[in-house]
């Protein structure tokens, strides 16, 4: 008799990849839905989340009008003075690039190496960022597909969004994009307007902002 919930492996079950995931941090919830056209990225953030893995975790790596970055172990217990970014799971998930998908205000996309040492643009196993980003006018879009993508064109639709939305449009297609905040961008605004150490520091927060537990929900 077949099971009503099936294991997919990884401790992963059927239902589990309906659910969506609260980040419950000390600034408040966030509310991430994922897509079901990154598969491999949605299974793996999903197993993390099941094991506990991001719960204690830093928000090491904080820019305003950019993006706010999560996921690596290292952080929990980390001096504060310890360079955060390095630490992970020691495997990578290989690029999940969906056209449809871009870097507006809200996204959920996973970090990895520069193009230097990894050409193919596989993920860090765990590391992620949500996008706050900025508003650009049709001035500053053209400047980052000269300067930024290389003559790639950014889509009218997406162009729109950038005008009106924000978003970090230089990052379209180089970097994998798995889901999007559904709740909590004011939760998002506010990590990503605290004080930090700035470049040199390596953009960590001056006070730390922490996941205290990240869990799934019924939609």
């Amino acid at each position: 008799m077949p099971a009503c919930n099936p294991k997919l492996g990884n401790g992963l079950r059927k239902k589990d990849l309906s659910k969506d995931v609260v980040l419950e941090t000390t600034k408040g919830n966030i509310t991430l839905r994922l897509y079901e056209e990154t598969p491999a990225h949605r299974n793996n953030f999903l197993k993390l989340v099941k094991e506990g893995y991001y719960d204690s975790v830093l928000f090491h790596r904080v820019i305003q009008n950019f993006m706010i970055q999560a996921g690596d172990p290292l952080s929990r217990n980390a001096s504060d003075t310890a360079e955060l970014g390095n630490g992970g799971p020691n495997y990578t998930v290989p690029a999940e690039f969906w056209q449809p998908y871009f870097h507006h205000k809200g996204v959920l996309a996973a970090a990895r190496m520069s193009d230097d040492v990894n050409p193919t643009k596989a993920s860090s196993g765990s590391q992620f960022y949500i996008v706050q980003g900025k508003k650009f006018t049709d001035a500053g879009l053209d400047s980052v597909e000269v300067y930024r993508l290389k003559g790639r064109k950014i889509p009218a639709e997406h162009r729109e969004v950038y005008k009106t939305e924000g978003g970090a449009p230089h990052l379209d297609q180089n970097y994998t994009i798995f889901g999007e905040v559904i709740a909590g961008l004011n939760v998002v605004d506010s990590i990503a307007s605290v004080p930090t150490t700035g470049r040199q520091g390596g953009d960590r927060p001056l006070q730390p902002v922490r996941i205290i537990r990240a869990k799934l929900v019924s939609k």
